[in-house]
């Protein structure tokens, strides 16, 4: 069978016969057990590290053995097998190693390794090695810098491991200062049974040179990686997620989608405009009083159109947190009719809508504006003045009644405070509204939205859960692209070209090296940074949503060229069968609910999976939902009958498992039988040491997208 074929071959069902020994069929007592838990053995090298950390991500659990620390375990037979209640045990589903031979030649843990992975059919993974024939690869014809190849998924890669991506495998080159990826290019080694799955053309000669592929030798299978990358990088991002399948064999335990969503805030409402002469917002609190005439931007009716259009063009239902307070407002001052209103209500189910409270004040603690930084009152006795619970439970449920009068479809346990106000904001107030809890739960809030650059993890308050939230850098107080640029140019150039003096400081990484053009910067330099940093957020299994404003989708309509090219890049990227995640906030709230309580007793050791033949059982936790990954078909046995487990997601199914009544273990049936013999272990040749590989500084130290590896950092002012 030539290698097209035969990967083919595994990526449609070998897989499955891979789950299996080599050897002759035997009785079901006879076969092993396979604990679901990865090893990996590192250096302290990024690419041991980023496997290490898509693990995290994943909820996978996995043992590190440290090479570099003095009193680590011996990797001998006794520490990768045993056997439990009589029956052969291997510790370890994959291997993951920093190089193809990581100990030396002649090494007695190198011997082991390879007799364990012959016996149980263990797949090893290396990380980053040289191209050599003892990994199945030629001598390089190409070692160097590979910043800004386009590699590219083979046949092969899209029959097997990387059939979820759409074939282009970009490398990053972020910075023309800095070196950010190395790797080696070459051809397979005369005989060796070697299935290239990515590669790019070699410089300076014929034919093309893998960067990934599986080698098959001595009864062991390898995954031969010779690319040097770190967990933020792109072409390490793309290529993750069939790493990880490899190595498990589409059996694990943890599960990894690519999320994007978007919150607009203050829909209905008006936003204050940023004044490029006086370098603040008049109107709001980083503009002393009396200072400057505010200009508010609010969405007309075409604009409200026009996202009704886009998202129904792009299937991409936008997250509308609204101030119906703000369309009372307007009523108010405009005879009593407001156009924009009846658009969006009418376009309503082209969108989700979220409770944003009824006319978004600031619900922390009352806040003195008479300077700027503004600061929290005080009452007589010193403590900090707080908004009253009666006020921030109006707020809300104000606004609840307004958006249910109107036929919005809302989900009543999810809320977004103005400006997140009510929990604590640094450096004025350090704790969060003692009254935001109670009122809370006086209106039955289960989720909160709480910014993530400031509080990224999910905390409870009161009875609510926090669902943090990704400030994108299209400010809340720009309508026109000319303004967005002043005001990023103000905040991230030095004082001598006109900006806030934030970048005297040489350490602030978002310092623009000169102003951009009012005209062109917005296209050519903010839109792709931008663009980029959120589709790195969608490629890392986080689905925490994004959010930008309302003004954003008004006059020059700013938002619309970011969240497109996050769009249209992903959809260059990945194959039909790995579509983007759009979740509502409630059910991204549930999601890194789940997470938090699967990861917490994975790290503990409390969660035991194994997999005996075509049976994978899983023990957690009472309470805790087992995350995993299974091949397509599996199916969950139940006390009477079966249920279909998880659902379709890049060519796997993948999901949440709880035991079902009268059960206190999950357990799953792969959807062929599989059977497996005792192989004999043979002694592996075992190879030369690997070489002391080039890790260059754009691994070490990541360097990020933007100007000089300048990523921009969120609008200091409101949120």
């Amino acid at each position: 069978m030539n290698h097209t074929a035969r990967a083919a071959a595994l990526g449609a069902g070998a897989l499955l016969l891979a789950l299996s020994l080599p050897g002759t069929p035997a009785s079901a007592a006879e076969l092993p057990r396979i604990d679901l838990r990865v090893l990996v053995v590192t250096d302290g090298g990024p690419a041991t590290a980023a496997l290490t950390a898509e693990l995290d991500g994943q909820g996978t659990p996995y043992t590190t053995v440290d090479l570099r620390q003095s009193g680590r375990p011996v990797i001998d037979a006794a520490f990768l097998a045993d056997s439990v209640d009589g029956r052969a045990r291997a510790k370890f589903q994959a291997v993951v190693l920093p190089n193809d031979n990581p100990f030396g030649a002649g090494s007695a843990e190198m011997a082991a390794l390879a007799a364990y992975e012959q016996t149980y059919a263990i797949p090893q993974v290396d990380a980053y090695t040289y191209a050599r024939p003892e990994a199945g690869l030629q001598t390089p014809e190409f070692s160097g810098s590979l910043d800004g190849v386009r590699a590219q998924v083979t046949a092969s890669g899209k029959s097997g491991p990387f059939g979820y991506l759409a074939g282009q495998v970009p490398f990053e080159d972020n910075s023309p200062a800095a070196s950010e990826s190395y790797g080696f290019l070459s051809k397979p080694a005369p005989g060796a049974d070697f299935t290239s799955y990515v590669d790019a053309p070699i410089p300076g000669a014929s034919g093309r040179g893998s960067l990934v592929g599986e080698y098959r030798h001595d009864g062991r299978r390898e995954l031969v990686v010779t690319f040097v990358y770190n967990q933020h990088q792109q072409q390490f991002r793309l290529l993750a997620r069939g790493i990880v399948d490899w190595m498990t064999q589409g059996v694990q335990l943890g599960s990894s989608r690519n999320y994007f969503a978007v919150h607009v805030d203050d829909v209905f409402g008006a936003d204050d405009r940023w004044d490029s002469e006086l370098n603040c917002t008049p109107g709001d609190v980083d503009c002393p009083p009396g200072q400057g005439t505010p200009d508010p931007i609010r969405m007309t009716p075409d604009d409200a159109a026009y996202a009704a259009q886009w998202s129904k063009g792009r299937k991409f239902p936008l997250d509308m947190a609204f101030n119906g307070g703000g369309s009372e407002l307007f009523r108010e001052e405009n005879g009593g009719a407001d156009p924009l209103a009846d658009r969006l209500i009418a376009d309503r189910s082209e969108h989700r809508w979220i409770n944003h409270t009824y006319n978004h004040p600031f619900l922390g603690c009352v806040q003195d504006v008479s300077t700027v930084p503004w600061t929290c009152a005080k009452n007589a006795d010193g403590s900090t003045r707080y908004v009253s619970r009666t006020e921030i439970s109006q707020q809300i449920s104000d606004n609840r009644n307004w958006g249910q009068r109107a036929g919005l479809p809302l989900v009543n346990g999810e809320l977004v405070t103005g400006e997140h106000s009510g929990l604590k904001v640094l450096p004025q107030q350090p704790d969060d509204n003692p009254n935001l809890s109670t009122a809370l739960r006086d209106n039955g809030v289960s989720w909160l939205g709480s910014d993530n650059s400031r509080d990224r993890g999910q905390r409870q308050v009161g009875a609510a859960l926090t669902v943090p939230r990704y400030p994108m850098n299209v400010f809340y107080n720009a309508g026109r692209a000319s303004e967005q640029v002043d005001e990023y140019n103000w905040i991230y150039t030095r004082k001598a070209d006109g900006g806030s003096g934030v970048c005297e400081n040489s350490s602030v990484a978002t310092c623009l090296e000169s102003p951009l053009d009012t005209t062109t910067g917005y296209q050519d330099h903010i839109v792709p940074v931008e663009s980029t940093i959120a589709l790195g957020h969608a490629l890392a299994n986080d689905p925490r949503p994004h959010f930008i404003h309302q003004s954003n989708l008004a006059e020059d309509r700013i938002a619309y060229p970011v969240l497109g090219s996050v769009l249209d890049a992903y959809g260059a990227l990945f194959a039909d069968n790995a579509p983007v995640v759009n979740l509502r906030m409630a059910d991204i709230g549930g999601e890194l609910r789940s997470r938090a309580a699967w990861d917490t007793a994975v790290k503990a050791g409390r969660v035991t999976a194994y997999r005996i033949g075509g049976t994978v059982t899983v023990q957690a936790p009472s309470g805790v939902a087992a995350r995993a990954t299974m091949p397509t078909g599996t199916v969950q046995q139940l006390l009477l009958g079966t249920d279909p487990f998880g659902s379709a997601y890049a060519g796997r199914t993948s999901g949440w498992a709880s035991p079902s009544l009268l059960q206190s273990r999950v357990t799953l049936k792969l959807p062929t039988a599989l059977t497996a013999g005792k192989a004999a272990a043979e002694q592996a040749d075992v190879p030369k040491a690997a070489k002391e590989l080039p890790v260059p500084s754009g691994v070490t130290r990541y360097v990020k997208p933007g100007t000089d590896g300048h990523t921009p950092r969120a609008l200091p002012t409101r949120r």
